[in-house]
């Protein structure tokens, strides 16, 4: 059985597509399988070819990364891991993709091993893709959807807000489990806990309805 991991590059640039499948495809374990050229058609390839991993381009023609991204996410039972690609890190169209249910973004300019670690990194599930830069953006952008605190907060146990705040740090369930001296089904445990309370879809969704709900403040 074929284990590798397989990803679709949506971008409007010929260019930018022919070079992230040479870099991804010259890696064991790692094979393109698709590509798109407009949001619209990043759907419809996804939708057909149900990959592991989507390479996003977050402005596109026809219908943008964050709406693309949207539209996969709610029409498929067992969505892929999708990664926003953009030129500009500090950007609030990266912020409304990851709140849209993107898994991390990558830098358009970042190195080839960037990109495979990346992508390797967000098919594993259990760790926070750059989890300073997700950080940053969520303190910058976090702040204005800023309300009320909602209900989860007071439901999350001590150590579930522990949990929280780790996931956060970017520690991955073996990290939590060996910071806070718990075994690692333990720590699974308390982290689809902090999942299932605060609505998000992974770690990244989480750790922006912790910004945006007060939980984590900046600084």
């Amino acid at each position: 059985m074929n284990n590798d991991i397989r990803v679709v590059v949506a971008d409007d640039e010929r260019m930018v597509r022919t070079a992230l499948r040479a870099i991804l495809d010259a890696e064991a374990g790692l094979r393109v399988v698709g590509e798109a050229a407009t949001g619209a058609e990043a759907v419809s390839v996804v939708r057909e070819l149900r990959p592991d991993v989507v390479l996003m381009d977050v402005r596109m023609p026809e219908i943008d990364g964050i709406r693309a991204t949207e539209q996969i996410l709610a029409s498929l039972d067992t969505p892929p891991r999708i990664v926003v690609v953009t030129t500009f890190e500090n950007d609030s169209y990266v912020y409304d993709a990851l709140r849209a249910g993107a898994a991390g973004f990558l830098l358009k300019r970042a190195a080839a091993e960037d990109l495979v670690q990346a992508v390797r990194l967000i098919a594993r599930s259990d760790s926070l893709l750059f989890p300073s830069a997700v950080r940053g953006l969520a303190a910058e952008y976090g702040r204005r959807q800023a309300s009320a605190a909602p209900p989860w907060v007071a439901r999350l146990t001590e150590r579930e807000a522990d949990v929280l705040r780790l996931m956060a740090a970017g520690l991955t369930n073996a990290e939590i489990a060996e910071r806070l001296r718990v075994g690692p089904a333990t720590a699974k445990t308390h982290v689809a806990a902090v999942l299932a309370k605060t609505g998000a879809r992974d770690r990244t969704q989480a750790v922006i309805a912790a910004y945006e709900s007060g939980f984590i403040t900046p600084g």
